[in-house]
């Protein structure tokens, strides 16, 4: 079972991150996805998630999830907590009954440069480390991303309202996030952790 990595956080929240190297019918025995997926390896990713939900939470519901117009997957009248990621071949996972979270994987790619400044103020910019300056970018993007998936009330703009203390590159560690959209404002600390040429972050708001 190519389960990469499981976390158990202080927060009562578990994540999971799978490297996917299955065939559809493996996902598919036990969890199913919306008809409109189409694309062979887009279908296998969100399979993956859903699958790996359950590996996490065996009794969660996986057959009720719904999608909201925000494009937020989420189980009607249930306690359950959840976001889903993917890229390329990883998915993740990241399930709380008592907290909202949110949670990102991203492939560290030279095309996040071209972005930078689309999503990254000129004082988070000023941070970012030159000797990782590709994978430093894409850590930013992941964890706003992760930030995003946990307002799940979609027209983020990512410059404008989510912005990230300096943080030192480095394998994993924690970033603090300052979120202010509409009425709404909240300090929040990510984590994150760096595998090869992937990154992962999660947001675990026990405020919420």
């Amino acid at each position: 079972m190519p389960l990469v990595r499981t976390i158990q956080t202080y927060a009562h929240a578990k994540i999971g991150i799978w490297h996917i190297s299955e065939e559809e019918a493996f996902f598919s025995k036990r969890v199913k996805i919306e008809k409109t997926v189409q694309h062979p390896h887009k279908r296998l990713q969100h399979l993956a998630a859903r699958y790996l939900l359950t590996a996490l939470e065996p009794d969660f519901p996986v057959d009720k999830i719904q999608i909201a117009p925000s494009n937020k997957p989420f189980v009607p009248g249930n306690t359950f907590h959840f976001s889903l990621a993917h890229c390329g071949d990883y998915a993740a996972a990241i399930v709380s009954r008592n907290y909202r979270v949110g949670i990102d994987v991203e492939k560290i790619s030279p095309k996040v440069e071209r972005v930078a400044t689309k999503f990254l103020g000129d004082k988070e910019r000023s941070f970012i480390d030159a000797r990782h300056y590709t994978a430093h970018l894409t850590l930013c993007w992941c964890a706003k991303e992760s930030v995003f998936k946990w307002d799940g009330d979609g027209g983020m703009d990512f410059r404008e309202y989510i912005h990230l203390e300096p943080f030192p590159f480095l394998p994993e560690g924690k970033i603090v996030c300052h979120f202010q959209k509409r009425n709404i404002i909240a300090d929040l600390t990510l984590s994150y952790f760096i595998k090869e040429e992937y990154c992962v972050a999660w947001l675990v708001d026990e405020n919420k």
